[in-house]
């Protein structure tokens, strides 16, 4: 298959339509005229986009979680209940494993042994199992916007029955959600599968309703450079509005320094619009999240707040439009929604607080041109590999480790690159693989990492990424070596 970044005819996207609909029985609930006539009585703040384009404006950082369990009731109870005591701005939606791989029965026997023994056995609301009207009743339990949050790799019947059932925004894409998923599936073939949902949202903005599309900022999650995932973002940003998708927000996974995090967020939304803009897209609105962060939390409670409450302040000094909260039980697994609730509170805490101060650091301009510069070489090297043709230059770029995620479980990826932090603790490029940076940037990671090693006293060495992979979870952010004598360490005892 060779995959073209070009809007999908009506033919192709009926004839596919056909398929989509009847891969399970659900399906058939849908019905376009219907589905639009719903949507159009979701109004206001009830909307997705329409809140995060307000909060823009007023550069306020909204505030959301995750959260998803299979029975219906106790997912509506559970959304109640982050939007009554955690002070949510947005609510979520994430969606269940059986159903990201397309595994349907599976997740009808877990819904099942879910009422049977009163307790959750899926992590998410199953929502193609239950279909568009049972899905209703917890769009209309709330009165804040939800987002579907999931990591389907094919997620095209999940997004017809989500939008009929009143859902207004869809995280997701070809990219994001094939390199840090999946391991053996074609880049090609989740392109083509989400230029389907992307088309899907395109008719929805057609016929007068918007919803919100969102790439999934974070990818793996574990030290992954601000020039990786942006460039990926970028790219999904781009596909994304060929098939008419007009409000589309770009994420990011906070990496811990405070100054790259907000030269990080800053960046993102201006190299969004710098390339939409660059490539004929013109009317897209573009917003931003944060993701609070996504590796290791210390398993003590009033430690994990204090990683919370870090991931806040960098999305409220960056002004991202949302931030995706964490709990306290986030060292456990999934958290309790009393826990979950209180991660939301302590987010919003943070981000009230600082809402009206401005971050600034001497370095922080150096650090904004450096990621934009990093950005533009691996975008416009892939659009070149493609024949200037997003599509096609993104799978080329991901084979040929332009675009190279670190520990990807993905076997196309190249897996070449590899990061590890700074003396300072920003997430800098240790090996190169073949990111095609010019000798100025190559200059620059390898000064950061030979300072690091001076003032350790040993080499740039894998070592040091193994540390740093840990190091947040053990209430440090670079990860130094230890002094094998804890007490000789300490008071001189």
């Amino acid at each position: 298959m060779e995959i073209k970044n070009k809007k999908l005819s009506d033919a192709t996207f009926e004839a596919l339509r056909k398929e989509v609909l009847a891969t399970w029985h659900t399906g058939r609930e849908v019905d376009l005229d219907e589905a639009f006539a719903y949507q159009r009585t979701i109004t206001g703040d009830c909307r997705f986009a329409d809140k995060l384009n307000k909060a823009k404006a007023e550069r306020r950082t909204l505030i959301q979680p995750r959260a998803g369990v299979p029975v219906i009731e106790e997912h509506i109870k559970l959304m109640q209940h982050l939007e009554k005591y955690g002070e949510v701005d947005l609510l979520p939606s994430t969606i269940d494993s059986y159903t990201r791989l397309n595994r349907y029965e599976e997740a009808e026997e877990g819904i099942k042994r879910s009422i049977l023994e009163g307790r959750a056995l899926m992590n998410g609301l199953p929502v193609v199992n239950h279909g568009v009207f049972k899905c209703r009743q917890v769009i209309e339990s709330v009165h804040t916007p939800i987002q579907i949050r999931h990591g389907t790799p094919d997620a095209r019947l999940l997004a017809e029955i989500s939008y009929a059932a009143g859902f207004t925004s869809y995280e997701g894409g070809g990219v994001s959600y094939n390199l840090p998923y999946c391991k053996n599936v074609p880049m090609e073939q989740t392109i083509w599968d989400w230029q389907y949902v992307d088309r899907l949202t395109g008719l929805y903005e057609e016929n007068g309703i918007t919803i919100n599309r969102e790439p999934y900022g974070p990818l793996t999650g574990t030290l992954v450079p601000p020039c990786i995932s942006h460039a990926a973002a970028v790219i999904e940003a781009i596909m994304a509005a060929e098939q008419g998708c007009k409000s589309i927000t770009v994420g990011y996974g906070q990496c811990g320094n405070m100054t790259q995090d907000v030269a990080a967020i800053r960046t993102l939304d201006e190299l969004t619009n710098e390339y939409l803009n660059k490539y004929g897209y013109h009317d897209v609105n573009v917003t931003t999240v944060l993701h609070e962060w996504m590796g290791g939390f210390p398993e003590d409670e009033a430690k994990a707040f204090g990683v919370i409450s870090w991931g806040a302040a960098a999305a409220a000094f960056s002004k991202a439009t949302k931030v995706i909260t964490k709990s306290p039980h986030e060292a456990f697994g999934i958290p309790t929604m009393e826990a979950n609730a209180a991660g939301c509170r302590c987010s919003k805490q943070v981000v009230n607080m600082l809402y009206e101060q401005e971050y600034s650091a001497a370095n922080l301009e150096e650090e904004m041109e450096m990621i934009k510069m990093e950005t533009r070489s691996i975008l416009d090297k892939c659009y070149e590999l493609g024949n200037d043709d997003w599509a096609l230059g993104c799978c080329r770029g991901v084979e040929a480790g332009v675009l190279d995620v670190p520990f990807a479980p993905c076997a196309v990826n190249a897996g070449l690159m590899l990061p590890a932090r700074d003396n300072d603790g920003a997430v800098r490029i240790m090996e190169m693989g073949n990111l095609p940076f010019p000798k100025e940037v190559k200059d620059f990671h390898r000064r950061k990492m030979e300072e690091r090693a001076a003032f350790e006293g040993r080499p740039v060495h894998f070592n040091m990424v193994v540390d740093d992979i840990y190091a947040i979870g053990k209430g440090r952010l670079v990860g130094r070596p230890q002094p094998k004598d804890d007490h000789a360490a300490g008071s001189g005892k």
